[in-house]
């Protein structure tokens, strides 16, 4: 009986001690600048999101510049109100065709976006641009970012080798995939539509009523890991009850 009520105790100590590291695992990486792709495919029209979860070290964001690859020519940001939105630009060696009968001679370096008021620390912010993708299946396309803050900076620049661990401050990338038919993924962009197109700034006020839908919504990772929690307090209840038990017998 002993030697079952201590295996019991270690396999509970053990499944707690797990869901610990994936849950702090999750939290770490979800604290990074990040980018999320409408479609990652090779010589498709894509809508890449950056995420900027938070500060520096507690102090506000002030602007964050994002460096395109050398693959990328052209890109349409989304104007966000909260922010002044810059394109640096960089001279061709040689013009390249932009597919409507002209050519390109310059390309877009680096986007930056100052903001007009500090973004606190507590609250995240998007950036969208819109973007031609090369047609190289398979290319991972980096896109080093540097945020500054009122105090300091944080340079999400970092690349890790292939096979490596993620390094503390990952530069946002992503992978492209097989083409999608002749469509090759998103439509293409109409003269129209070369404009900056406007992204609703950030309410602070609402920020916390957002954040409460959000964990109300029934979102399957959310309930994946309250029942990963509640197996776990469980446990705890069942060897609590066995130790009684046998007190009583």
């Amino acid at each position: 009986m002993r030697s079952a009520l201590r295996n019991t105790l270690r396999a509970t100590a053990v499944s707690t001690a797990a869901l610990g590291l994936v849950l702090l695992g999750a939290g770490a990486a979800s604290a990074h600048v990040t980018v999320t792709p409408s479609t990652t495919a090779a010589g498709s029209y894509t809508v890449l999101t950056f995420s900027v979860p938070h500060g520096c070290d507690g102090s506000a964001t002030t602007s964050i510049a994002i460096s395109m690859p050398e693959e990328i020519i052209a890109v349409t940001p989304t104007v966000n109100q909260g922010w002044d939105v810059e394109k640096k630009m960089e001279k061709l060696d040689t013009p390249v065709d932009d597919g409507h009968g002209g050519q390109y001679t310059e390309r877009v370096d680096q986007i930056v976006y100052t903001a007009k008021t500090p973004l606190p620390d507590a609250l995240r912010d998007t950036f969208e641009l819109s973007l031609k993708l090369p047609e190289k299946e398979g290319a991972k396309l980096v896109f080093p970012a540097v945020q500054k803050c009122e105090k300091g900076e944080t340079p999400w620049t970092e690349v890790a080798a292939d096979g490596a661990e993620e390094p503390e401050h990952p530069a946002p990338f992503i992978v492209l995939t097989a083409a999608e038919g002749e469509g090759h993924g998103a439509a293409e962009p109409t003269p129209s539509e070369t404009a900056m197109s406007v992204a609703p700034a950030i309410d602070p006020s609402r920020a916390a009523s957002d954040s409460a839908a959000s964990s109300d919504s029934g979102d399957p990772g959310v309930v994946g890991w309250a029942g990963l929690v509640l197996g776990a307090i469980g446990a705890v209840a069942g060897v609590t009850a066995l130790m009684r038990g046998r007190k009583t017998s």
